[in-house]
């Protein structure tokens, strides 16, 4: 009698052997590797890491900042998406790139699938934490937009992980984690709007739900959204005649914050829609927090919307210095409940990594490869782990002379008059700037850059270093500028 194929044990996946550069796959055991031992949060931010380099920043933006790894199911890593349309888009337009991304972080072949996030357009995670914390104004006005909420529209959620106590502050950060904390602790009544702006992935949306936990906590309603969502919604509103209600909801919120605001840029009903909205809440005394990537004035927004967040205050978020890329680092590893030698974390700390993003999915991409050969991290499996993404950065990396002309360009000089002689205030400026933007992307040495900027030594570099520290404490133009000269460098880099 013929017999059938033999039929497979349940829930017993099948393993392939995976691929760990530099570990022979003789010592690697199908069942020392269990898709398991690697959390699927792990794996994907260690993704997410990678792809940040090979996908385009728009794309990265619109259809991979809001993802989350939900679970595996056997041998699939099942991705959670905000809506059908981004699965939709997801798995037409970057399947094959996230698949190739996820295997070489993974070691082995894994199929991804995409799915919406369950309730995720449900309301905030605002239930306070003690009732009795709520004035009577504010039940008051919880009470009255009860109903409101129940229409089509609905806030993000706010990542509870997004916390103050969770934002890792250092020279590039602190004056944007002290003005959100302030207005955070008084709502409505100081820096009113507050907007922070900074390149992605240094941590303004991070402190931006922090604000929202924050007032959550309190029992304040917090309505949290992207500009996408807010323009979804207000153009959802026109098409099905529910503009009253669109305004009973977002006019009904305690605080509003809105995320990346420069997307809703050239589009005029949308901008129509935020600038009554934002009128309405400013005068009623609610807070308005909203985050861009470039200062408002330099932003493509209509000058009206450009004038309502400069009266409020106005800060940005630098890319962090080596110490703070540290501090950062540890405080991953720590959350990863993994303890790795300071040796280890200078390996991934001294790279210029333009983003905490980046950090974050390299020191993942550590802890995965530790996990999946089986072997302590040390320096060696630190590099071998990464010797592609650091080869490729080095490659990418900014030369002094790239940067000395990007500042050449801002003052409206030329590179040479910057290495010369000439003492006026304006070129003094522009060298020093020069020298603090050389530190922050290359790893010279002072007496490097000295050479760099015509022989100066090595205590005239370390000077105009620390002087534009200091400027940048309390002038917010020196900030605009810098961060006008940083997009730049970063447009150059992609």
């Amino acid at each position: 009698m013929q017999r059938g194929p033999t039929p497979r044990a349940p829930n017993r996946p099948r393993w392939r052997t995976p691929i760990v550069p530099g570990v022979p796959a003789s010592l690697i055991q199908p069942e020392d590797v269990v898709l398991t031992t690697l959390a699927p949060s792990q794996l994907w931010t260690a993704t997410l890491g990678r792809l940040q380099l090979e996908v385009p920043r728009p794309n990265f933006e619109t259809w991979l900042k809001g993802t989350q790894a939900l679970r595996f199911d056997d041998d699939c890593l099942v991705i959670g998406t905000e809506s059908a349309f981004a699965a939709a888009m997801l798995e037409e337009r970057l399947a094959t790139t996230i698949s190739r991304a996820v295997e070489r972080i993974a070691g082995r072949q894994v199929v991804v699938r995409f799915e919406v996030i369950a309730d995720s357009d449900g309301p905030a995670i605002d239930a306070p934490r003690d009732p009795q914390s709520r004035t009577p104004e504010v039940a008051d006005r919880a009470e009255t937009r009860r109903g409101a909420t129940d229409g089509p529209f609905g806030s993000l959620r706010l990542n509870p992980r997004y916390t103050f106590a969770e934002f890792v502050v250092g020279p590039s950060n602190d004056l944007a984690y002290a003005a959100a904390t302030r207005a955070a602790a008084e709502p409505g009544r100081v820096y009113n709007p507050l907007y922070l702006y900074a390149q992605v992935g240094l941590g303004k949306t991070h402190l931006l739900q922090a604000i929202g936990n924050d007032f959550s906590a309190r029992g304040m309603h917090v309505i949290y959204v992207s500009s996408e969502r807010f323009t979804n919604d207000y153009i959802r509103a026109i098409q099905e005649g529910t503009t009253e209600q669109f305004r009973a909801f977002y006019r009904g919120a305690d605080a509003l914050l809105v995320d990346d605001i420069q997307f809703i840029a050239g589009k005029s009903q949308t901008q129509e829609g935020f600038f009554h909205t934002f009128n309405e809440l400013h005068m009623a005394g609610r807070q308005v927090v909203v985050t861009g990537d470039e200062p408002a004035r330099q932003s493509l927004l209509e000058e009206r919307i450009q004038s309502r967040l400069e009266g409020g205050l106005v800060v940005d978020i630098q890319a962090p210095d080596y110490e703070t890329r540290t501090a950062i680092l540890r405080e991953k590893a720590k959350g990863l409940q993994i303890q790795l030698a300071e040796d280890v974390l200078d390996i991934v700390a001294s790279r210029p990594f333009s983003n905490v993003r980046e950090l974050e999915g390299s020191l993942n991409r550590i802890v995965a490869y530790g996990h999946m050969s089986g072997v302590p991290v040390t320096v060696e499996i630190a590099r071998r782990a990464l010797g592609d993404l650091l080869n490729s950065r080095q490659e990418e990396q900014i030369t002094p002379s790239t940067v000395i002309s990007a500042v050449a360009g801002r003052f409206g000089t030329d590179v040479e008059t910057i290495k010369g002689p000439r003492r006026t205030k304006e070129v003094s400026l522009a060298r020093h700037i020069a020298m603090y933007l050389l530190r922050e992307t290359s790893s010279l040495s002072s007496p490097q850059i000295g050479l760099a900027l015509g022989g100066r030594d090595h205590s005239t570099v370390l000077y105009a270093q620390k002087k534009i520290e200091q400027l940048l404490e309390t002038d917010p133009e020196l900030r605009s500028v810098i961060a006008t000269i940083r997009q730049q460098l970063g447009n150059r880099r992609r």
